[in-house]
């Protein structure tokens, strides 16, 4: 039995596990997430067309600097994504969490996104 090198690559593994059934169209694109260390980034693609339609992150100069915690910090990228969106003329996404776990950051983001009006 195999086993993954590192948290890194069992979440990769997990991830492409997850993107064999998961897929932006455009009436639902998709609500990607990354989390690293210091930062967190969401962007809506639309698959079929490989395009991204609109991003948010913690490096913008709106959120850069934030004096609050990781968490809250997440929840203003996905308070701005889903503006963003919503403007763009998207209000349906399917939420791609990247082989993350439902929990912590990315649960804020994926809370504040929902609170700001996007469908998923």
């Amino acid at each position: 039995m195999t086993q993954a090198a590192s948290r890194s690559a069992a979440r990769q593994k997990r991830h492409e596990r997850i993107r064999l059934t998961l897929a932006g169209t455009p009436a639902r694109p998709r609500l990607a997430v990354f989390r690293s260390l210091n930062h967190i980034y969401a962007q809506v693609i639309d698959d079929s067309t490989g395009r991204t339609i609109v991003a948010a992150s913690t490096l913008e100069k709106d959120l850069r600097g934030g004096t609050g915690t990781k968490s809250e910090e997440a929840a203003a990228v996905g308070r701005l994504v889903a503006e963003r969106a919503k403007s763009a003329g998207v209000d349906k996404v399917v939420f791609d969490r990247a082989g993350f776990q439902y929990h912590g950051r990315v649960k804020s983001l994926a809370e504040a996104a929902r609170e700001a009006g996007l469908d998923f």
